[in-house]
């Protein structure tokens, strides 16, 4: 089984990379994503969501730490 998500944001800051005690690394962040809409009087309203983002897999901690800024 494989839960996949996609999340199209603004990163709060810089990835924070971690070393585990097995050799490892770990990439912590924050990602901000939103939505804008106009309630039933006609006022823009707007909504952010902060999600904590954890990987674990040692390629894709590589990618954050190379080419993921704020």
């Amino acid at each position: 089984m494989l839960n996949k998500v996609q999340l199209i944001g603004h990163l709060g800051a810089d990835p924070e990379i971690r070393s585990m005690n097995t050799g490892g690394k770990v990439a912590s962040m924050r990602v901000a994503t939103g939505e804008r809409w106009k309630d039933k009087d006609g006022n823009q309203q707007e909504r952010t969501d902060w999600h904590n983002v954890v990987v674990f897999d040692p390629q894709l901690v590589e990618v954050c730490e190379r080419f993921l800024h704020k």
